[in-house]
């Protein structure tokens, strides 16, 4: 009688169910960049805006990477970065004038009232809490649509204009979030 052998090796697993097992976690990780559902797309680009647009830290590079979502649009630009990195330019939509900074993200469908309880406590939590008079031009911005519309000092020199509201999108209404980053008025 032949034996045939199999290497089975440090794991305990043949090389074909190992190969097997490769091909399903490949698939499942290609998985995740897909659309899961708008509401699951909705809820990580909320998140993931949160989490992120907010910190002084966030540079092209980063925001590429983390509002990689699926059906989630974001832009980003930074004039005057607060670290090392490059200045990022505008290169969505024109830059809001006054403004050095800009994050926002938009998808698919009417999610204004978990968007906005995510951002005011984010803005809670960084202790972003001290109004300031909305600048004219972003006053100009309030359409219909808007839920929030706020201006928070950061500090002496800087304000943060946020905005979250619905407007019309390529598939119908889409909400959209954003923050901009402009010099105080004295």
């Amino acid at each position: 009688m032949t034996r045939r052998s199999t290497y089975i090796g440090r794991t305990g697993r043949s090389p074909k169910t190992l190969l097997l097992l490769a091909i399903s976690m490949t698939a499942l990780f290609s998985m995740s960049s897909q659309a899961l559902s708008p509401e699951t797309d909705a809820r990580a680009g909320i998140m993931a805006f949160a989490e992120n647009c907010f910190s002084p830290r966030l540079t092209a590079g980063k925001a590429a990477k983390v509002f990689g979502i699926a059906n989630v649009t974001h832009d980003f630009y930074d004039l005057e970065p607060f670290t090392d990195a490059a200045p990022s330019p505008a290169t969505n939509r024109a830059a809001t004038p006054g403004t050095d900074r800009r994050c926002e993200v938009a998808f698919f469908g009417d999610y204004t009232d978990p968007a906005v309880q995510a951002v005011t406590a984010r803005l809670t939590r960084e202790g972003i809490t001290t109004p300031v008079e909305t600048p004219a031009i972003h006053e100009d911005l309030r359409t219909s649509g808007t839920a929030l519309l706020a201006a928070r000092r950061l500090n002496r020199q800087k304000i943060a204009v946020v905005h979250v509201g619905t407007r019309p999108g390529p598939s119908g209404v889409e909400t959209f979030l954003n923050v901009e980053r402009l010099r105080s008025p004295k």
